[in-house]
């Protein structure tokens, strides 16, 4: 499923999600003087993070890379954006919303095991 167009449509739709859990962080969690910067610097160090280091000739991707990255260390950057934007949102006290995306990232990866797979053997 990790390759089939209703995965990878399924995993954009968790990105967005995380980008906009870092987003909805940096304001509930920053001074009332940096909101903004925070809403727009969270999520674009994520979107950096996630765009650039990628591993070549991943099929879910363009396959190009700006910095090759082993498919083991991309597979922990994806983790640490997806769930992290899931902790993200659960240290807002946005509890229910936390626990609810990590339930969603778990299935998916589970459903997803072929792209898991082929990231551990890249």
């Amino acid at each position: 499923m990790g390759f089939q167009p209703a995965g990878l449509a399924i995993r954009f739709l968790l990105e967005l999600s995380a980008l906009a859990s870092f987003g909805y962080w940096a304001w509930e969690s920053w001074p009332s003087s940096l909101r903004w910067v925070g809403v727009v610097a969270a999520p674009l160090l994520a979107a950096v993070l996630w765009g650039v280091f990628a591993t070549p000739g991943d099929p879910s991707r363009s396959g190009g890379t700006v910095i090759a990255t082993p498919g083991a260390l991309r597979l922990v950057l994806e983790l640490a954006v997806f769930f992290g934007a899931a902790y993200a949102v659960y240290s807002t006290g946005a509890r229910t919303a936390g626990i609810a995306l990590v339930v969603v990232l778990v299935i998916y990866h589970l459903a997803a095991i072929d792209r898991v797979m082929w990231l551990l053997r890249h």
